[in-house]
């Protein structure tokens, strides 16, 4: 039984009229006419009665009228279905915080002005720690420090980072290292750094936000590696003696990257998106 033609009767059912069904559906009279009588050869009985205002059921076309609604209602929800079925309708980003101060939040508004249908949830840590949570399948893009080591994932986006040793700009800074928490990549980065090119004995001091190690640096606890675009998102440009490193020795962009398997239905948008 075709669901069209049962569609059709439904509305003629509903209007108690061809004319009107005709007008609901957008269709021609004689087209509603023509699907009625398929729909009553298929089945082999008279569905309507013609009458001066319109038509009234048969006792056929009352048995087949309920069934008629069900089966109209479920193809309709199949249809609503299958339409939704490439929809994203639910995003869980993983950030480091370095990305999350400097660029998340016009990011998130943007995708909320461009899928409002779409809800957002935004878990911040170190490049190592969202790294783990998106290859468990706990978030469906991340934000990383650095290039990703894993053939798990791809790269969606990318923002170039202009990497820098921070030092007090008024007082000489110790053999100390100030650092967010273990896991941080430019945590590991920066400590290799001082003991390739500075060779330097350091302590390591780690701290839970770039803020308090930006303050720190500047009253002279000890220096650090950052990118520049947290030092002038926290405003701290002019307060710090800061030298540029060349890309040939610090090439950490900010990374956004997903599961190969896992791929956002707003694949697309991701990877066009401007930063």
């Amino acid at each position: 039984m075709d669901s069209n033609l049962l569609k059709v009767f439904v509305e003629v059912v509903k209007e108690k009229s061809i004319t009107k069904a005709a007008i609901n559906l957008n269709f021609a009279q004689s087209n509603i006419t023509s699907r009625i009588k398929q729909l009553e050869k298929s089945i082999g009985t008279v569905l309507f009665h013609r009458v001066p205002k319109g038509v009234v059921l048969t006792k056929e076309g009352e048995k087949l009228y309920p069934y008629a609604i069900e089966i109209v209602k479920k193809i309709e929800l199949a249809n609503n279905e299958m339409k939704n079925i490439n929809q994203q309708t639910h995003l869980i980003i993983g950030s480091t915080e370095s990305n999350a101060s400097v660029r998340i939040i016009p990011f998130l508004s943007q995708l909320h002005k461009d899928f409002p249908n779409i809800s957002l949830e935004l878990i911040t840590d170190t490049t190592k720690e969202i790294t783990k949570k998106l290859l468990e399948y706990k978030i469906d893009i991340a934000f990383i420090s650095g290039e990703p080591q894993n053939d798990d994932f791809i790269v969606l986006n990318k923002i170039d980072e202009i990497i820098t040793l921070v030092e007090s700009k008024d007082n000489l800074s110790p053999n100390v290292f100030l650092s967010f928490k273990n896991g941080c990549a430019y945590n590991e980065f920066g400590q290799n750094y001082f003991k390739q090119f500075l060779n330097e004995n350091y302590k390591v001091l780690e701290f839970g936000n770039y803020e308090t190690i930006l303050g720190c640096i500047k009253i002279g606890m000890g220096k650090s590696i950052l990118p520049l675009s947290i030092i002038k998102k926290l405003n701290y440009e002019k307060d710090l003696h800061i030298t540029k490193l060349s890309k040939d020795v610090a090439n950490l962009p900010t990374c956004m990257i997903c599961r190969v398997d896992n791929l956002p239905k707003i694949k697309e948008y991701l990877e066009d998106y401007q930063f």
